[in-house]
């Protein structure tokens, strides 16, 4: 047996504590270094990531594809800002534009870069094009949504946790429950810019709309000259099984909102995607970042969405994320109340008789298993799409030892 004395995680968890805002709970476990669906941490210890970064990770720690082309790019250059024209953008730009079958991208940085991209977006194209009076602009979002934690995404949060006292909040928003078409339709009125969802909704448990919701509400949004926000950043880029979570049920909205994935876990990018005609609303000066689009993310981005156009991972997620539904299912009623998801990413509702979802993490981890509670008992896993059905097995197995 080796005591916590002789180990070096309990120094170093103190050491980062020691300096660091609380904002994070992590779990007991100090990483040193990634390969495919494993890491291992300081002491030697390996385990299966079954979170992959929230989906940043969908293809895997140090995928070999995109650490060359990340270590090619270190050698030219890094960084221009957008005051000039690099050799990497317009092949990036063009080649997710063609992914999200749209006419134009606009980079950033992270996922809630991206959505406020989008916000501000809808609302200039409100007042430009739909002709809203200013400054009355409304955007309609779903409870239970999670889009980030800045200022303005966090004023129409529903979680405490991300909401509460953060104030004075951010006007414009209208709050429907999600999966009802009916209260979306009676939220929406002349005033009305966009409606903003996640196709499925992941901090809230990994949740899937009713069949027919997403459908209904392009449809909605194209009667009432609405702008449809799809927020992809964790339900896109492969993680269901189709490239983007809408593709299931054949829905095409007006702007995609993608993070997370597309910087293939070396890099934080992210981008909305869009036609002209609502991206062209857009002027030089009116938004911008200084390391949005660079040339080391887009080297390593153009090498995300060529890995995508294969359809390879699409492939496997399904393939697998199958697999891995079917063996979660049959932990129902021994254990587990409810499993949720598509693809490879599902939510699990632990019985909270048994223990917390804090609690199964940590037993979880114990056994070698990564992953991440949400919300009392209920877990997300969402393992790289390289992942293969032996090492699902280990993981339900682990799961399988601590419900007992």
């Amino acid at each position: 047996m080796i005591l916590d004395d002789v180990l070096r995680t309990p120094a170093a968890i103190r050491d980062a504590e020691r300096h660091t805002a609380h904002n994070y709970h992590p779990l007991p476990v100090v990483i040193a270094t990634g390969e495919g669906s494993w890491v291992t941490d300081i002491d030697g210890r390996r385990y299966l990531d079954f979170l992959a970064g929230y989906s940043a990770l969908n293809f895997g720690h140090r995928h070999p594809a995109l650490i060359a082309a990340a270590h090619a790019q270190l050698d030219r250059v890094t960084l221009t800002s957008r005051a000039f024209v690099h050799d990497q953008f317009a092949a990036f730009c063009s080649g997710l534009a063609e992914l999200c079958g749209k006419d134009q991208v606009l980079p950033m940085n992270t996922g809630a870069e991206a959505v406020e991209t989008a916000i501000k977006l809808a609302r200039k194209w409100g007042y430009q094009v739909k002709g809203v009076p200013a400054d009355q602009a409304t955007i309609v979002v779903a409870d239970g949504n999670f889009h980030g934690r800045t200022t303005t995404i966090i004023s129409f949060s529903t979680d405490p946790d991300a909401h509460d006292d953060f104030g004075p909040y951010t006007p414009g928003f209208r709050l429907v429950p999600y999966g009802d078409l009916e209260a979306m339709a009676a939220a929406i009125d002349d005033t009305t810019v966009a409606v903003l969802i996640e196709p499925i909704q992941g901090e809230q448990g990994v949740v899937v709309p009713p069949d027919g919701y997403l459908p209904g509400v392009g449809e909605l949004c194209t009667q009432r000259n609405v702008l449809f926000v799809a927020d992809e950043i964790q339900s896109g880029l492969g993680r269901t099984g189709d490239t983007f979570a809408c593709d299931h049920e054949q829905v095409i909205p007006d702007v995609y909102v993608l993070g997370k994935a597309l910087g293939g876990g070396i890099v934080p990018v992210s981008a909305i995607a869009a036609n002209a005609d609502v991206l062209g609303v857009i002027k030089p000066g009116q938004h911008g970042s200084t390391f949005g689009g660079n040339p080391l993310a887009c080297a390593v981005a153009i090498e995300v969405v060529n890995l995508l156009k294969t359809g390879e991972f699409q492939a496997r997620a399904k393939e697998q994320g199958a697999y891995l539904h079917a063996e979660l299912a049959g932990l129902v009623g021994d254990g587990l109340l409810a499993v949720r998801g598509r693809g490879l990413w599902a939510g699990i509702d632990v019985d909270p008789a048994l223990m917390t979802g804090r609690e199964a993490c940590e037993r979880l981890a114990e056994r070698g298993i990564l992953a991440k509670d949400t919300h009392g008992s209920t877990l997300r896993l969402a393992p790289p799409l390289i992942i293969d059905k032996d090492d699902i097995d280990v993981a339900v197995s682990a799961l399988r030892g601590i419900l007992k």
